[in-house]
Parts: structure tokens; sequence; C-alpha cells
């Protein structure tokens, strides 16, 4: 999850992830994000109760713990959530650390702020770490449209790996 702000996203993906995929499957979840602040936010996993409202009540009562006394109001992930994310601060225009290969890639409402330009070297970066069927993430208001052909569309925001 790039640019994976104070962690909602990440935390629902490990929700999908540990609703779906089989215990014995090696799963890991990288979130990251350039703001240090807000990666040691995600990291905590502590929000404010209204954070949650959108969750039904059985991912509530599965994964989301209410504080109590001086931490009502407060809710936190799940420790079988936590465990499965892995928080780091991160720019993404400067070399990266990972390696990959990632089966997914979450980088959801981040590009907008960036040239077409820009955008093209970091979708090439993406596509670098994707195996061949590699699914790549975006939000609403991007497209890869005439900036890269190294994906193919497959829905309205999500891209599969063809080069």
């Amino acid at each position: 999850s790039a640019g994976c702000s104070t962690g909602e996203e990440p935390y629902s993906i490990a929700m999908v992830v540990r609703e779906t995929v089989p215990e014995d499957w090696d799963v890991k979840i990288l979130a990251t994000d350039l703001d240090s602040d807000v990666v040691r936010h995600a990291r905590e996993g502590i929000y404010r109760a209204e954070r949650v409202e959108g969750l039904s009540r059985e991912r509530l009562r599965r994964w989301v713990r209410r504080g109590r006394g001086d931490k009502a109001g407060l809710v936190r992930m799940a420790p079988a959530l936590r465990q499965l994310i892995t928080f780091k601060t991160l720019n993404l225009m400067e070399p990266w650390p990972m390696r990959g290969p990632f089966d997914f890639i979450f980088c959801r409402n981040v590009v907008i702020y960036f040239s077409k330009d820009t955008q093209r070297v970091l979708f090439d970066r993406f596509a670098d770490l994707l195996p061949a069927d590699g699914h790549l993430f975006i939000g609403h208001s991007e497209s890869l449209h005439r900036v890269t052909d190294r994906f193919r569309l497959l829905g309205q925001t999500i891209y599969r790996k063809v080069k």
C-alpha cells in the first residue's frame, strides 16, 4: 500500500486477507508513506471510533477492539491484523530498499499530485516489482491511459501487468 497515510487501507486489506486467504499462506503487507508521523500513527492502529463506523457488525466484532476508560471513543485494530502489516517511511521518488515481487500494489490517490512523466517513472517501477500477472490498484480519479503500456485495465481502478 504505497501512500498509505494513517493506515486505513492496509488494515482493510489485512481484513480481507484474514477472511479469505488460507492461514498457511505466507502473506505480508508492506504499507508506506512519505510522512513519518502518519506512518507512526498507522503502526499503532489506533483510531477514533467514527473511523470504523462503515464496517459491518461482524468485522467490528472480529477485527476492532474498543477502548475503555480513558481510551473510550478510540478503537484499535486487532493483533491478527497488525502482525500482517509492516509500516515504513518511503519516498516513492527515491531508490527503494524492497526488491519484490509483490502480487498486488495499491497506490490509490497518490499519483494525482505527480506530472505525467513522474507517473510514467513510478508506474514502470511498480511494473518491475510485479510478477507477469501482478495487479495494480489506483484511485478513481487516476488513470494509466497515455502514461504507460505495461498494464491492461481490468476494471475502473484495477490493472494487470502485461509487460
